[in-house]
């Protein structure tokens, strides 16, 4: 089912009563989420990620603008007709009810033509169990289950009615990073498995880049880049989706751009185009970025170096950065001729290197 959502935006009222302020959660959001992809919406906290979720399910109707799934408009009809299955947080299962119970309760609210008997009820459920593999466990209670266990009944309760459309609300944030691993691999796996058009919010870059088809990236409820995770992280459009993605995040610098060179301080690191007028640029250079060299244009003053196994973090400073360390990864063969010294110099990957304006952090392509 392909979800479109134009010109969507909600206004909620400020809670300052002496103010007549509003807050803009989500503003004039345009997306085309197609069919049976997994879709990722990323951001930091407060960025209108979950109010899109609920758009979407009809939770909360939109201020302005419509939800589509398909070539329908639903923008005003209710969740429980949307055909939409929905993941919390916090998982939200009935605790006095069994696993099994727990997934049937959706089917045992079906009216009408859609009404089902006990026996095809136990049938989806036993289905929808074995499909997030816990169809052993039909008969234990949420107490008696561990935090990804419990995640499992959630999501085998939203799949029991084969929905169009299966929304997870930060899935994984209360489970310890091993089960957080192993479970958003599993909702990689189901929603292969269903074909299930989804979309997934997350905070949390590494989990929507691993698992996502497209990412849509928000910032204070405004769209910020839309597009596969890979791409998003090669070519960043500006310099807040340039410093969400990527671990370790990438280093930052105050450069200047004259005659056609890039400076950072009095380093003359890369040509650019001649037609860019001088002026000052912020400079971010992904971890991966870095060549040592012992001529290299970039230099810095060595701080550390952290053994990684294959790979070494090779921690500087340099006056330009806006951050107290700068973070370079390398071979690990390469970092240990490193050992001893007090100064570090790189030649740069050009394809790591971007460029953004250093009044607005859009995007300078040379």
């Amino acid at each position: 089912m392909k979800i479109v959502l134009k010109n969507l935006s909600k206004i909620f009222p400020s809670r300052n009563k002496k103010s007549n302020g509003v807050v803009v959660a989500v503003d004039s959001l345009d997306i085309e989420i197609p069919d049976g992809k997994l879709v990722g919406l990323l951001g930091p906290s407060g960025c209108g990620k979950s109010t899109t979720l609920y758009m979407i399910s009809g939770l909360q109707k939109p201020t302005m603008g419509q939800v589509f799934f398909g070539e329908h408009d639903v923008t005003m009809l209710e969740p429980e007709h949307r055909g939409v299955g929905l993941v919390f947080q916090n998982y939200a299962l009935y605790p006095h009810l069994t696993v099994k119970q727990n997934i049937m309760f959706p089917l045992q609210n079906l009216k009408g033509e859609e009404k089902l008997d006990k026996e095809e009820m136990l049938r989806r459920a036993q289905e929808a169990a074995d499909l997030v593999q816990i169809g052993d466990l039909m008969d234990r209670k949420p107490s008696e289950l561990s935090g990804g266990q419990q995640q499992r009944v959630a999501i085998a309760r939203a799949l029991v009615k084969a929905p169009r459309v299966l929304l997870l609300d930060e899935p994984l944030s209360n489970l310890d990073a091993r089960l957080r691993l192993q479970t958003r691999e599993e909702i990689r796996r189901i929603q292969r498995e269903t074909g299930v058009t989804t979309v997934f919010v997350t905070h949390d870059q590494e989990e929507a880049m691993s698992i996502s088809d497209i990412i849509v990236v928000m910032k204070n409820g405004v769209k910020q880049q839309v597009g596969e995770p890979q791409k998003v992280y090669d070519d960043p459009a500006n310099l807040f989706v340039a410093q969400f993605l990527g671990t370790p995040p990438i280093n930052v610098f105050d450069g200047e751009l004259s005659g056609g060179w890039l400076y950072i301080g009095n380093e003359r690191v890369m040509d650019v185009s001649p037609d860019e007028p001088d002026r000052p640029v912020v400079v971010g250079i992904r971890p991966e970025g870095f060549i040592p060299s012992g001529n290299g244009c970039f230099s810095g003053d060595l701080k550390n170096i952290e053994v990684m196994g294959r790979d070494c973090s090779v921690v500087f400073t340099n006056e330009k950065s806006q951050k107290p360390s700068v973070r370079a990864i390398i071979d690990s063969d390469a970092g240990a001729s490193l050992i001893g010294m007090s100064k570090v110099s790189f030649d740069l990957k050009r394809n790591k290197v971007f460029l953004f304006e250093s009044e607005t952090g859009d995007r300078i392509r040379f």
